[in-house]
């Protein structure tokens, strides 16, 4: 089998938010090679809609880690619900943009690292809310996903099983935080080449270390 990175993220996490230029990177670098795939996560599934306030005060400080680690930038639109807590309308939930991914791999599984990356820029920079369904229709025609079909996909039941299969498989994988990348090279045999931020150096000398065990 062709060795597989798999992706362990969540469109919520602001550290993948960062991490997104290095996964692309990586890909462009080896997708001769390697298999892609993105995992979702499901790091926000509350049981009740929760507000965004109470996360809001947390990411207050947060992010400004993440833009000096990463050099990512956050847009002011999205910073506008972080810094006005009690007037934002959001209440995250990963489920949507799970499904959104889930329908997007079934179509065009070479283009999961960039569309979860897009939906991370549509969330952290250009402040669009990834529970309404507003917030994909700029990407369907950039990804080829005819309107009507993804909109019936979005409510559907079997794409929510899709989404929730991805999440029970990082559970399974043993994935406790976001964003993490293996590498599957056999059946049974996994490599965990990174868990939190790592930028893309480390994480291509992690990869080539690996491919030399491989190699006969």
């Amino acid at each position: 089998m062709q060795p597989t990175i798999y992706y362990c993220y969540d469109a919520y996490c602001g550290w993948c938010y960062g991490f997104s230029p290095v996964i692309k990177k990586l890909e462009a670098a080896y997708k001769d090679r390697l298999s892609f795939d993105v995992l979702s996560g499901g790091m926000i599934l509350p049981e009740e809609p929760t507000h965004f306030g109470t996360m809001a005060k947390y990411i207050q400080t947060a992010y400004k880690q993440v833009e000096q680690t990463t050099g990512i930038e956050f847009g002011q639109d999205f910073l506008w619900h972080v810094f006005h807590p009690e007037e934002t309308d959001w209440y995250p939930d990963s489920t949507k943009p799970a499904i959104a991914l889930s329908i997007l791999k079934e179509q065009h599984p070479e283009k999961a690292v960039a569309f979860a990356s897009d939906l991370q820029y549509a969330l952290n920079y250009e402040g669009r809310d990834l529970t309404d369904n507003e917030a994909y229709r700029h990407l369907l025609l950039q990804y080829d996903l005819a309107e009507e079909d993804f909109y019936t996909k979005l409510k559907s039941e079997e794409y929510r099983e899709k989404a929730y299969y991805d999440m029970a498989l990082v559970k399974q994988l043993q994935v406790n935080g976001y964003p993490t990348v293996l590498m599957q090279v056999s059946d049974a045999k996994f490599y965990l080449l990174s868990r939190g931020y790592t930028d893309y150096e480390t994480l291509q000398a992690r990869v080539e270390k690996v491919l030399e065990e491989l190699a006969p």
